[in-house]
């Protein structure tokens, strides 16, 4: 029994034998065989084409401006010839280049209203332009009143106003929630009354007189500069208003007369000037010194008075003789105009600015006015100006800045005009000493 349960054992260890031998190489194999050769990769897909770029053919420019009423002479010999010369050279060059685009873009011919020196119309006809004319560029309006009314429009469409003829000191303080408004005219308050009343204490002017208009311009000025001759330790005899309409300042200059003031200030417009000074002559009242605003700065004043204006001083200014740039620029001015519509405070200040905004378009690369805004609050290009840049007003509008003006007082120094500022911390800018007294009118 003992023997044959030991040779079931044996028996049965070898078949277990028998199938490990079977079985193990068999694993041995399964182990040893390669792995399948990886499956080939897709084909890489092509890359989108690119988006073919939106098509426009023109640039389209619009603008409210006074082409009759009393602000008529801002568009005829102010930013009004500035604005079309550079629309010329801008075509004369194929237009402007726009990424956006690919390609340059001529500008259309301007768009342009007559708000006839209409405040309620100017409001009317810009709101037109930019919800029912769609134009692309919307210039500004003429005048402190025009652009204070302005800029509330331009904000809310989103187009940036690049101001021209006024300096709205009353804008100052809203700057900072219009983000769209790019003052260009030196302000009342920033640095060209101050500097003007530091010209009287060199010139030793201790008594003024006022005549000023009644709307914005006229109430800015004569504010402000109440304030500047006060800390200057100079009296104001006289501060008299006059409307729009005034057709006799003979009572007023017989007042300033009799009070026996050094200088009469004009904070007024053309027709205001025109007619003060007209008067004076006719009357032979005269004054050490004559201020003017916006006309005595317009070359077609000597025209109107000849060698009368010797001495007369106005707001501004500039001169060719300011700078090379500020010369080739007459030169170039001249040549395409009469010399009788230079204007020798704002045709320099224009110039800039639309050289400026030009250089902003091109560089922003598209015609989104929220992008063209930001590169204007935040560079520097180079103009007629030399340097230029907006003094920023938190994340609002600007202002040029000061260091860019030519200058802020002129004068008519043997029939030409010189800038007269007398020399501070930005730089000597005067072109010719202050003519003082001013002579008396000639007689006839």
């Amino acid at each position: 029994m003992k023997e044959e349960r030991v040779k079931k054992t044996v028996v049965f260890g070898l078949i277990v034998l028998a199938l490990v031998a079977l079985v193990v190489p068999s694993l041995f194999a399964a182990c040893a065989k390669p792995a399948p050769a990886p499956a080939p990769a897709p084909a890489p897909k092509p890359p989108p084409a690119p988006a073919p770029k939106p098509t426009k053919d023109k640039i389209t420019i619009g603008g409210s401006r006074p082409l009759t009423g009393d602000g008529a002479i801002y568009e005829q010999t102010a930013f009004g010839p500035i604005y079309k010369m550079w629309i010329d050279d801008v075509n004369a060059k194929g237009g402007l280049y726009i990424e956006q685009y690919g390609k340059k873009l001529p500008l259309a011919e301007p768009i342009i209203y007559d708000c006839a020196s209409d405040v309620a119309t100017m409001t009317r006809q810009v709101e037109r332009l930019m919800t029912v004319d769609k134009v692309d560029i919307c210039l500004p309006p003429a005048g402190t009143a025009f652009l204070f009314a302005a800029a509330p429009i331009f904000n809310k469409y989103g187009y940036v106003l690049l101001g021209a003829e006024g300096g709205c000191t009353t804008l100052t303080p809203q700057l900072p929630t219009l983000p769209y408004f790019f003052g260009v005219l030196n302000y009342s308050d920033r640095y060209q009354l101050p500097v003007f009343a530091d010209l009287c204490k060199e010139l030793g002017i201790k008594k003024v007189a006022m005549i000023w208009l009644q709307d914005l311009h006229g109430i800015e000025y004569s504010g402000v500069a109440g304030i500047e001759f006060d800390k200057a330790g100079i009296e104001v005899a006289m501060s008299k208003s006059v409307p729009m309409a005034v057709e006799d300042v003979s009572l007023l200059l017989l007042a300033a007369q009799a009070a026996k003031v050094d200088a009469l200030c004009v904070f007024a417009y053309p027709p205001q000037c025109f007619l003060t000074v007209g008067t004076a002559i006719a009357m032979g009242i005269n004054f050490n010194a004559i201020l003017l605003g916006p006309g005595g700065c317009f070359a077609a004043f000597p025209g109107a008075f000849g060698p009368a204006v010797e001495g007369v001083m106005f707001e501004g200014a500039w001169c060719t003789k300011s700078s090379p740039a500020a010369k080739a620029f007459y030169d170039k001015f001249s040549a395409r105009y009469p010399p009788a519509i230079a204007d020798w405070w704002g045709h320099i200040l224009y110039q800039g600015a639309i050289e400026f905004f030009e250089q902003a378009i091109v560089k922003a690369g598209t015609l989104d006015h929220s992008v063209i805004r930001k590169v204007m609050a935040t560079s520097k290009f180079d103009t007629v100006l030399g340097p230029t840049w907006f003094d920023q007003f938190g994340e609002g509008g600007c202002l040029l800045a000061i260091e860019c003006h030519a200058g802020e007082i002129g004068q008519w120094i043997n029939g030409i005009p010189e800038v007269i500022d007398p020399p501070n911390k930005y730089g000597e800018k005067r072109t010719a000493p202050p003519e003082y007294p001013k002579p008396a009118w000639p007689k006839k």
